[in-house]
């Protein structure tokens, strides 16, 4: 065990057992009054509250604690010093005298038809309104936000704080409906107008979401929005650092780690392979995803939590929609501005798969602002390969399971014949209707299979005389494989062997196994292979 998490394991348990994990709960109140664990992160409010900034956005995926963050902004400028005994911001220099809050958590609704943020705004509309003394009037909604923002600062005294909880839901919801998302984008425009015509009377805007538009914005006119996305002193603002994991949920991993039989270094990796490898800055700490560390906890089982809490049809769509080639999106350098807006127009889907979570940020190259990104661990790999890509590559979900599981024992067996045949299978289960004379889609369907089952699979991979198809390895074994399309095998492993496909791997201790494929778009199959193993 090394010495890192050893001092961990040796600790003695002094956390109580009946303390909860608040799976789901967005509510600090209730989290603090129910005596759950809660990873501090009042520090963030400390440095949000002190700045001379007046408005913040901050773009997270889904399920990453953004709301609970919003929850313990929220009590804090209402002046709820008792909720925060304990915790860092109740050690700092601050009146707590209680601002006038005004959220809205637009994540309450689907909306799937134009009126449905009509309703959602003028329930919350109302009971301000109420609230404030104002008479409610059959006016438009920005003009009723307006005198709300204006009463609640003439009648408290005190400039108001407005919090916005998934700004973007509305949109999000309707990226494939180009006439809704149109006319949600119009209205919440009028609607955060506000922020800027009624400065004079708001003491802080903090704005949450999962994405970041860019030439659609909503909020376009707000110049001096203070955008802490990707700011690397706002890095772990959401989400659980490996330290925090340590030291807040010690006994937990232990139980954890007691009930599956392995050691707590066992049970360390595993939180670590299938949750952590987050990352949201350039120089960003790791992250793990805190709905999946905590429900794993709970339940004291590894398992993809976070796939099941979400519909990645959404996604998978806008994806078809815009031709993407998933192969080489998966795992590629891109320029950093790629991730920072979203164009409906022309959906990147780098900055798509970015936001949504299936991919993050691997490395940062300062030379050329250029990132790295790639699937940040099992979890999200299983859900891409589960829901996302299924539905992408229209590959049927009658598929046998069974023979993902037979191509991974392939892989690491030495059995290539076999894993040509199985891949053929797999195949077999992508529709007639899909347009299979397109070669990119056959590429696609094989390195999609193979990247995210789990095998180490490159692509395209350059040589001093060309780039090879595909190289997937295993313990034992690397395969180097050159896939033709309507042409033959023999042809395959011809430009394997003249272009000495092979020889970057000739110090490597594995067994080399050339392949040489063929697919016959009129069959629908992969031909007969060509298979040497190099001595």
């Amino acid at each position: 065990m090394s010495d890192f998490y050893a001092k961990f394991a040796e600790k003695k348990i002094i956390m109580d057992d009946s303390r909860r994990y608040p799976i789901g709960q967005q509510n600090f109140r209730v989290l603090r009054e129910g005596g759950s664990f809660y990873v501090d992160k009042t520090s963030y409010i400390d440095k949000i509250a002190k700045n001379v900034t007046k408005y913040w956005f901050l773009a997270r995926p889904r399920r990453f604690g953004k709301s609970l963050f919003l929850s313990a902004l929220e009590y804090f400028y209402k002046g709820e010093r008792e909720l925060f005994k304990g915790l860092f911001i109740d050690t700092v220099d601050w009146d707590w005298e209680p601002y006038p809050v005004l959220r809205l958590d637009l994540n309450v609704e689907k909306y799937k038809e134009p009126g449905v943020l009509d309703k959602v705004l003028n329930n919350y509309f109302m009971n301000w309104e109420q609230k404030y003394g104002l008479p409610v009037k059959d006016e438009i909604l920005s003009v009723r936000f307006k005198n709300i923002i204006e009463a609640a600062h003439l009648n408290t005294g005190r400039k108001v704080v407005i919090l916005v909880d998934e700004y973007d839901k509305p949109l999000v919801n309707n990226l494939n409906h180009e006439e809704n998302f149109e006319h949600y984008r119009v209205k919440l425009a009028s609607v955060y107008s506000n922020f800027k015509s009624s400065a004079e009377h708001i003491q802080l805007v903090f704005l949450t979401g999962v994405s970041r538009f860019s030439k659609l914005s909503v909020f376009s006119d707000l110049n001096n929005l203070n955008d802490i996305t990707f700011d690397n002193d706002f890095s772990d603002i959401c989400g659980i650092t490996e330290l925090e994991l340590l030291d807040n949920f010690r006994s937990g991993i232990q139980r954890f780690a007691e009930d599956n039989g392995i050691t707590f270094k066992e049970a360390c990796r595993d939180l670590k392979s299938n949750y952590d490898g987050y990352r949201f800055a350039k120089k960003g700490s790791d992250i793990y995803n805190p709905w999946s560390v905590l429900s794993c906890l709970s339940k004291r089982e590894i398992s993809n939590f976070w796939s099941r809490t979400g519909d990645p049809t959404i996604i998978a769509e806008a994806l078809k929609k815009a031709n993407v080639d998933l192969e080489k999106t998966l795992n590629s350098r891109f320029r950093f501005r790629v991730l920072e807006g979203m164009d409906l127009k022309n959906v990147d889907p780098t900055a798509l798969l970015y936001q949504a979570g299936y991919l993050t940020i691997k490395d940062y190259d300062s030379r050329t602002d250029s990132v790295t990104l790639g699937v940040p661990n099992k979890e999200v790999r299983d859900s891409l390969f589960e829901n996302l890509v299924p539905l992408y590559i229209n590959v049927k979900r009658v598929s046998p399971l069974g023979v993902v599981f037979d191509i991974i024992d392939d892989i690491h067996e030495g059995h290539p014949k076999k894993m040509v045949k199985d891949l053929d299978i797999f195949l077999s289960g992508i529709p007639y209707e899909m347009k299979m004379e397109d070669e990119n889609n056959l590429h696609n369907a094989i390195y999609i299979l193979l990247t995210l089952i789990g095998t180490e699979t490159e692509t395209e991979v350059h040589t001093s005389d060309g780039r090879i198809d595909l190289v997937v390895k295993s313990l034992d074994y690397i395969y180097i494989i050159e896939l033709k399309f309507d042409k033959s095998a023999l042809e395959a492993m011809a430009q394997i062997k003249e272009k000495g496909y092979h020889l970057p791997y000739s110090n490597d201790s594995r067994h080399i196994i050339l392949i040489g494929l063929n697919f016959c778009s009129k069959t629908r199959h992969l031909e007969e292979p060509l298979i040497e193993e190099v001595s």
